[in-house]
């Protein structure tokens, strides 16, 4: 595996101090549907994401996880509460707003790649930035691919791609602008064992040698235990928390959840 030693720079400091909070959710709640079929997705959940760390979302099948990541980032709408990204209130943005902070603040690794199939590995990981008509840093460029070990894989298309190359190119692609934050769906979801620890090792590196801001929802607790923090969804609500995780902690907090 293609690895992120000694590239760490004094400029590497991300984009946010560590200690402030990259994106904050206050009392956010969502329901679907409405009168005895609704449902309580998120029931007034208070969170916040710390800049320069990777956290977890855990939680039993129908918890809210996936829910929460996708209110946080803007991908759905929210009932009623505030989300933040920074000092931005996003909960209140036009779809053209979001939009674009998305695509200029936010940096995003789906389950299923989510890759345009008729372009290159290149042409994909430089797509957002193409899209906003930015031009993308070279050296920034050369050492996101390189860690990545995409170099010699850059000119073929997804479908000539395994599933792990797949997922280095949509990690290289949330890298590319520098985003605030990187929001991160079960990303290791699709992939086998050894493939996802390589993807899990990359986000681990650009949180500590890059300072990003990595949010990951996944249902795994070996994946989990390389994040700063876990948090922990019941029903909709945030019920725990957990610094320093290993596997078999995450995994007695779950088992104790299902309970």
């Amino acid at each position: 595996m293609a690895g992120f030693a000694g590239i760490t720079t004094e400029q590497d400091s991300g984009p946010q101090a560590a200690g402030t909070m990259a994106a904050t959710a206050t009392r956010l709640t969502k329901l679907y549907g409405e009168g005895n079929t609704q449902v309580v997705a998120l029931d007034a959940v208070d969170i916040g994401f710390e800049a320069g760390k990777l956290t977890a979302i855990m939680g039993p099948s129908g918890s809210g996880k996936s829910t929460l990541l996708h209110c946080v980032a803007g991908l759905d709408s929210v009932t009623d509460g505030e989300v933040r990204v920074g000092d931005t209130l996003i909960s209140d943005l036009s779809d053209q707003e979001l939009t674009l902070l998305r695509r200029d603040r936010m940096g995003f690794i789906f389950q299923a790649f989510n890759l345009v199939p008729n372009l290159t590995a290149e042409e994909n990981i430089l797509l957002p930035l193409l899209l906003g008509g930015r031009e993308p840093d070279p050296e920034w460029q050369k050492r996101v691919i390189d860690s990545l070990g995409l170099d010699e894989r850059l000119h073929h298309r997804p479908d000539e791609l395994s599933g792990g190359q797949q997922q280095r190119v949509a990690v290289a692609r949330a890298l590319m602008s520098r985003p605030a934050i990187i929001y991160a769906d079960e990303p290791t979801g699709n992939l086998d064992t050894n493939s996802g620890q390589e993807v899990l090792g990359f986000l681990r590196r650009a949180v500590d040698d890059w300072g990003q801001t990595v949010v990951m929802v996944t249902h795994d607790p070996g994946a989990a235990s390389h994040a700063d923090l876990v948090v922990f969804l019941r029903d909709g609500q945030l019920v725990g928390r957990l610094e320093k995780p290993t596997p078999d902690l995450v995994l007695d907090r779950i088992r104790a959840l299902e309970a």
